[in-house]
């Protein structure tokens, strides 16, 4: 898999790591975040100047080209794109806000959803059967 900036289409992961830069909303504390690149694990590395406040909200920009990354669509939300194997691309959204379990992999007209709290944006991914076929 691979990980890229919707922007530049940039290469995010380096090893196991998607690698972001993120500001606290609100506050010149920024940084770099090292996220685990597998869908669903929650894990994160910062360097210790930098510690990423559960309950709080985040702007995360490409760390190659700085374009924000945070969903103008979808309020509370960050998108990247996944490629993979097959060279299919698929949106990836996850949380902005530290500590929420959440991420959504949407692509070919399905939507999967994971982590506990990604209940609270189901909202924006909901489309009624019948409609599915449009997507």
């Amino acid at each position: 898999m691979e990980y890229l900036c919707k922007a530049c289409r940039g290469h995010l992961k380096v090893k196991t790591s998607i690698v972001l830069s993120a500001q606290k909303k609100g506050s010149t504390e920024r940084g770099l975040v090292f996220l685990n690149s597998e869908l669903g694990d929650y894990t994160k590395t910062t360097h210790p100047s930098f510690q990423i406040a559960k309950g709080e909200e985040y702007i995360y920009t490409c760390p190659i080209c700085h374009s924000l990354l945070n969903s103008a669509k979808y309020e509370h939300l960050v998108r990247i794109i996944m490629v993979d194997e097959d060279k299919k691309d698929y949106d990836i959204y996850f949380s902005e806000i530290a500590g929420e379990k959440c991420t959504y992999k949407l692509g070919e007209g399905e939507v999967e959803a994971k982590g506990s709290d990604s209940k609270l944006y189901d909202k924006y991914f909901e489309v009624p059967e019948e409609d599915r076929k449009y997507l």
